[in-house]
Protein backbone atom coordinates (compact mmCIF):
# COMPACT_ATOMS: atom_id res chain seq x y z
CA UNK A 1 0.00 0.00 0.00
CA UNK A 2 2.54 2.62 -0.94
CA UNK A 3 1.70 6.13 -2.09
CA UNK A 4 4.21 8.24 -3.98
CA UNK A 5 3.27 11.91 -4.09
CA UNK A 6 5.27 14.09 -6.48
CA UNK A 7 5.01 17.86 -6.26
CA UNK A 8 7.05 19.76 -8.81
CA UNK A 9 7.42 23.22 -10.24
CA UNK A 10 7.84 21.71 -13.69
CA UNK A 11 5.12 21.56 -16.29
CA UNK A 12 4.27 17.90 -16.88
CA UNK A 13 2.39 16.78 -19.98
CA UNK A 14 -0.09 13.92 -19.80
CA UNK A 15 2.43 11.78 -21.69
CA UNK A 16 5.17 12.58 -19.16
CA UNK A 17 2.78 11.89 -16.26
CA UNK A 18 2.08 8.47 -17.71
CA UNK A 19 5.77 7.73 -18.17
CA UNK A 20 6.66 8.90 -14.64
CA UNK A 21 3.78 6.85 -13.18
CA UNK A 22 4.98 3.76 -15.03
CA UNK A 23 8.59 4.23 -13.97
CA UNK A 24 7.57 4.77 -10.33
CA UNK A 25 5.49 1.60 -10.62
CA UNK A 26 8.64 -0.34 -11.49
CA UNK A 27 10.78 1.49 -8.93
CA UNK A 28 8.56 0.70 -5.94
CA UNK A 29 9.65 -2.94 -6.24
CA UNK A 30 13.01 -1.79 -4.81
CA UNK A 31 11.22 -2.07 -1.47
CA UNK A 32 10.72 -5.77 -0.71
CA UNK A 33 7.05 -6.75 -0.66
CA UNK A 34 5.89 -3.64 -2.54
CA UNK A 35 4.73 -3.58 -6.14
CA UNK A 36 2.72 -1.55 -8.59
CA UNK A 37 -0.49 -3.51 -8.02
CA UNK A 38 -1.04 -1.62 -4.73
CA UNK A 39 0.78 1.61 -5.61
CA UNK A 40 -1.02 4.93 -5.73
CA UNK A 41 0.78 7.82 -7.45
CA UNK A 42 -0.04 11.52 -7.31
CA UNK A 43 1.65 14.07 -9.56
CA UNK A 44 1.09 17.76 -8.93
CA UNK A 45 2.80 19.82 -11.65
CA UNK A 46 3.41 23.55 -11.63
CA UNK A 47 3.40 23.71 -7.83
CA UNK A 48 5.00 26.76 -6.25
CA UNK A 49 8.18 25.57 -4.53
CA UNK A 50 11.07 27.67 -3.32
CA UNK A 51 14.24 25.73 -2.67
CA UNK A 52 16.86 27.64 -0.68
CA UNK A 53 14.65 30.69 -1.21
CA UNK A 54 14.97 30.36 -4.98
CA UNK A 55 12.30 29.46 -7.52
CA UNK A 56 14.32 30.17 -10.67
CA UNK A 57 14.96 26.45 -11.41
CA UNK A 58 12.58 23.52 -11.33
CA UNK A 59 12.40 21.55 -8.08
CA UNK A 60 10.48 18.55 -6.74
CA UNK A 61 9.32 17.29 -3.37
CA UNK A 62 8.47 13.60 -3.29
CA UNK A 63 6.80 11.85 -0.38
CA UNK A 64 6.81 8.06 -0.21
CA UNK A 65 4.26 6.72 2.29
CA UNK A 66 4.35 3.02 3.07
CA UNK A 67 2.48 0.56 5.23
CA UNK A 68 5.17 -0.99 7.39
CA UNK A 69 8.84 -0.10 7.48
CA UNK A 70 11.57 0.45 4.91
CA UNK A 71 15.24 -0.32 5.49
CA UNK A 72 17.82 2.42 5.06
CA UNK A 73 19.33 0.55 2.11
CA UNK A 74 15.99 0.11 0.34
CA UNK A 75 14.93 3.73 0.88
CA UNK A 76 18.32 4.91 -0.38
CA UNK A 77 17.97 2.77 -3.50
CA UNK A 78 14.46 4.08 -4.12
CA UNK A 79 15.55 7.68 -3.57
CA UNK A 80 18.24 7.20 -6.19
CA UNK A 81 15.78 5.76 -8.69
CA UNK A 82 13.13 8.44 -8.06
CA UNK A 83 15.80 11.09 -8.58
CA UNK A 84 16.87 9.47 -11.86
CA UNK A 85 13.27 9.32 -13.07
CA UNK A 86 12.47 12.97 -12.33
CA UNK A 87 15.81 14.22 -13.54
CA UNK A 88 15.53 12.23 -16.77
CA UNK A 89 11.89 12.91 -17.53
CA UNK A 90 11.60 16.51 -16.32
CA UNK A 91 15.17 17.77 -16.43
CA UNK A 92 15.18 18.62 -12.72
CA UNK A 93 18.66 18.80 -11.25
CA UNK A 94 19.17 16.04 -8.67
CA UNK A 95 20.27 18.63 -6.11
CA UNK A 96 16.80 20.21 -6.32
CA UNK A 97 14.86 17.02 -5.50
CA UNK A 98 13.89 16.04 -1.96
CA UNK A 99 12.46 12.62 -1.14
CA UNK A 100 10.90 11.93 2.25
CA UNK A 101 9.54 8.71 3.71
CA UNK A 102 6.70 8.10 6.11
CA UNK A 103 6.08 4.66 7.56
CA UNK A 104 2.64 3.73 8.87
CA UNK A 105 1.37 0.89 11.02
CA UNK A 106 -2.24 1.73 10.20
CA UNK A 107 -3.50 1.95 6.63
CA UNK A 108 -7.11 2.03 5.55
CA UNK A 109 -8.55 0.69 2.33
CA UNK A 110 -11.95 -0.39 1.16
CA UNK A 111 -13.69 0.76 4.33
CA UNK A 112 -11.39 -0.87 6.90
CA UNK A 113 -7.80 -0.97 8.10
CA UNK A 114 -5.09 -3.51 7.50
Amino acid sequence: MPFIDVKTTASVSDEKCGKIKSELGKAIALIPGKNESWLMVGIEPETKIWFRGDASSDSAMVTVAVFGTVSDRDSSNLTGRITQILSGELGISPDRIYVSYSEHDKWGWNGSNF
